[in-house]
């Protein structure tokens, strides 16, 4: 282990190996702590569009593609008694721009390429706590997994805290993250083989189906297995769990009896691995970045596998990271500007996606069962958010102003009991993910500064004339 990095990029998922990797593109001195071992285990095997363009931009795209994952054409959603699907094609063309994956995988996938890019992986290295000089991080504190006797200390110039939803800045250090009311659910799931295929929707989808007291996910494998889960209220669970002595296996098999949908589909299936539970608590963390830090990934935020949206936060925020660090190391930027900017940006997107997911919950139809009604956001956290505000930066970047203006309709008739003439809440939504959401332009930059990628992956002031092109 070296005593001192440029950048210290704590944890290697793919918030960390997407920042690590971009960052070592860029020539800088890249030092990636990961405390597992890999491949390891981790949940959220549904990848959407968005991460496209910036795996391309990584470079990585191509391998992917070529791994074997199973491609994703989009969504199907069976909610309450609406059924309705989302496509990730693109102008009738198929090509797979999405996938789902076994993470084992593709983590290792991305965390080798970071490796191959020039930031130096360090595996099987925790990080203990992190050193401030006044308010400045300045350093770190490590041990060695399986010799926790054996450690020592690294000096960087910034660090980026991609730990996951441990979060060695946001819970050890700053203390700043923030429990929201809303989405406190537990899912509990399992694998199954020899599943029958969906037989609705685009191929190789993520299928969503709605019960009375939460939501199953079923996402088909490369391997041939089937990821099923459950997600239900944390005090539904364990009540379930009480009145069946304990048993995790069969508050899912009660629930799974349930969803005739999701158990046509593992007739004649076989289980092929134990009942695995999480629980997952929405926050988001009060600031993402300050003197010498960034906080990226689950680090930063958690929302809701409802959406999916876990990997494309993390990649998303990797990318704004390494953009806005790659700037202030050149001296382009200064570091405040530069932090505000991607906190800004940051910020604004977790939003979006907090409001999305709760107008999701909100639009489901049986609004008696109380599941449904313990997602919905409280006046306070609606006051918090500037619901206003977040539902315009929802539509914002749409190139279609009529198209925007008419999924923003659709939406309130929908919270509001309206008949509509689609009854899929986010149909012309789901452009949300998409990476022109990014400032990449001029007219859309943050107190005046945008991203670009071109020649140089960073950010650049609205008021400068662009640089000449080639001669």
């Amino acid at each position: 282990m070296r005593e001192s990095t440029q950048i210290l990029i704590i944890g290697g998922g793919p918030a960390g190996s997407t920042a690590a990797g971009l960052l070592a593109r860029e020539g800088f001195q890249v030092t990636l702590l990961e405390r597992d071992r890999f491949p390891r285990y981790h949940i959220g095997e549904s990848i959407l569009p968005s991460c496209r363009p910036i795996f391309e931009m990584l470079g990585v795209w191509d391998k992917v593609e070529a791994h074997g994952f199973q491609p994703k054409g989009g969504a199907f959603f069976q909610w309450g008694p609406e059924e309705w699907e989302v496509r990730f094609s693109n102008l009738g063309d198929d090509t797979p721009n999405a996938w789902q994956v076994i993470r084992s995988e593709f983590d290792q996938l991305l965390l080798d390429h970071a490796r191959e890019l020039g930031a130096e992986v360090m595996e099987g290295v925790s990080v203990r706590d992190i050193e401030f000089d006044g308010d400045r991080a300045v350093a770190a504190r490590w041990y060695d997994t399986k010799d926790p006797g054996r450690g020592g200390r690294i000096e960087f110039g910034h660090v980026i805290d991609a730990s996951g939803r441990g979060g060695v800045l946001a819970t050890r250090h700053l203390k700043n993250r923030r429990f929201h009311d809303v989405f406190r659910n537990v899912a509990a799931w399992t694998y199954w083989k020899n599943a029958k295929p969906l037989g609705k929707g685009p191929s190789g989808a993520i299928a969503v189906c709605s019960v009375e007291d939460g939501w199953f996910w079923a996402i088909p494998l490369h391997d041939g297995t089937l990821s099923v889960g459950l997600v239900t209220g944390r005090d539904l669970f364990n009540d379930s769990r009480g009145r069946l002595n304990g048993d995790i296996q069969a508050v899912y098999d009660e629930a799974l009896a349930k969803c005739p949908t999701v158990l046509e589909l593992l007739d004649g299936a076989e289980q092929v691995s134990g009942m695995k539970v999480e629980q997952d608590y929405s926050y988001v963390a009060e600031s993402f970045a300050g003197p010498g830090y960034l906080l990226s990934g689950d680090a930063a935020c958690f929302l809701d596998p409802l959406l999916s949206t876990g990997v494309h936060l993390a990649t998303y925020s990797a990318m704004l990271g390494a953009a806005s660090l790659s700037s202030v190391l050149r001296g382009e930027v200064a570091e405040q500007d530069a932090w505000r900017f991607y906190n800004t940006i940051y910020h604004h997107a977790y939003q979006r996606l907090l409001i999305l997911v709760s107008v999701f919950y909100e639009s489901y139809r049986g609004k008696e069962h109380h599941f449904y009604n313990a997602q919905r956001l409280t006046s306070d956290e609606r006051d918090h958010l500037n619901l206003q505000a977040a539902f315009d930066r929802i539509i914002t970047g749409i190139a279609d102003l009529n198209d925007a203006e008419q999924a923003y309709q659709l939406v309130q008739d929908h919270l509001q009991g309206a008949e509509s003439g689609d009854p899929n809440p986010l149909n012309n939504l789901n452009r949300v993910h998409e990476i022109k959401q990014s400032p990449f332009d001029p007219a859309n930059a943050v107190d005046g500064l945008y991203l670009v990628t071109e020649p140089r992956l960073g950010l650049r002031s609205s008021e400068a004339p662009p640089p000449p092109g080639p001669s």
